[in-house]
């Protein structure tokens, strides 16, 4: 017996850590990964990418066991042989946040966000994040974080199209499969028009003054083209006028994503931000938007508003 378990291919144990990672055996999942590991590093080179997910596999083992420093060490690994890796960026991130070393959290999260603005997990985490700087640091806190990486265009759209609805469930704070975009592929010329409709509709619904039903129209649109900025932006104006100001947020940081000028997206986020007390972020906002329309007199007068409370 002892000889059969020697000879298991690393695939085999990956399986069988997958397997007792799934009942909970989190002290076995990572004796099987370090076995499939060793066994895969005897390999030839190109198997990099392999290598990854079980580092990033025996991360989450770790993470489960509460084994935080591990985990990081793990991710590390993982995200040097695969970069970008979204499962290692919300494993680490989770490591992190426990680890109570929140700057770094915030900028894995954020980093997940760049290349799939879906995950819910990462929206979440951001948010925490942002309320623990802020009550660390004070209002000031974005001053002291490290640069977020930019993650180049062709890895988003490599990455992207491999997230799937389960990235999410890999940090502490699972969520439901629904929360996130499995695909994301280019919207067929079928499902662009589909979506303009759908967004025009809306569109009418916000001038009957009809909030709530042109956000369900809105939302329906960017399930057929989640890359158009204006749904984003008409959605959080949306979400302002129902004062679901968190939700207009993570609109806005969509939109943003997709085109960091926006002027539309840099205001209402503004806005939201100045709802939800947070005054610097409001005032970073509008100074962001003034350096693309200096005269911007909406930004202007805000500015001055909130300048006042500070």
């Amino acid at each position: 017996m002892p000889q059969k378990q020697k000879s298991r291919s690393w695939v085999e144990l990956k399986q069988a850590g997958n397997e007792c990672f799934k009942t909970g055996q989190y002290g076995e999942a990572t004796s099987l990964y370090s076995q499939a590991i060793k066994e895969l590093e005897k390999k030839s080179k190109g198997k990099q990418e392999d290598l990854a997910v079980l580092y990033s596999n025996r991360a989450a083992a770790y993470l489960k066991d509460g084994n935080c420093a591990e985990c990081v060490k793990d991710c590390n690994m993982s995200l040097e042989l695969f970069p970008f890796n979204v499962k290692s960026l919300l494993r680490r991130a989770a490591a992190y946040e426990a680890l109570e070393r929140y700057r770094l959290a915030y900028i894995d999260y954020k980093t997940a966000l760049q290349i799939d603005c879906n995950i819910a997990a990462a929206h979440d985490g951001t948010n925490r994040m942002t309320k623990a700087l802020t009550e660390a640091d004070g209002p000031s806190w974005r001053e002291k974080l490290p640069p977020i990486p930019a993650v180049p265009l062709s890895v988003r759209e490599k990455l992207a199209q491999k997230t799937t609805a389960t990235a999410a469930q890999t940090t502490a704070t699972p969520q439901q499969n629904g929360t996130t975009k499995t695909d994301k592929a280019a919207p067929s010329d079928k499902d662009i028009k589909k979506g303009q409709v759908l967004k025009e509709e809306g569109n009418a619904l916000v001038k009957k003054g009809e909030h709530k039903k042109a956000i369900e129209k809105y939302s329906q649109s960017l399930k057929h083209n989640p890359a158009e900025v204006a749904t984003y932006t008409n959605r959080a104006l949306c979400y302002l006028s129902v004062k679901q100001y968190t939700d207009a947020v993570r609109d806005c940081d969509e939109a943003l994503m997709i085109d960091s000028s926006n002027v539309k997206a840099l205001y209402r986020r503004a806005q939201a931000h100045k709802e939800l007390k947070d005054v610097q972020a409001c005032v970073d906002d509008l100074n962001d938007l003034l350096k693309v329309e200096p005269k911007n007199t909406a930004a202007l007068k805000l500015l001055q508003e909130v300048q006042k409370k500070k």
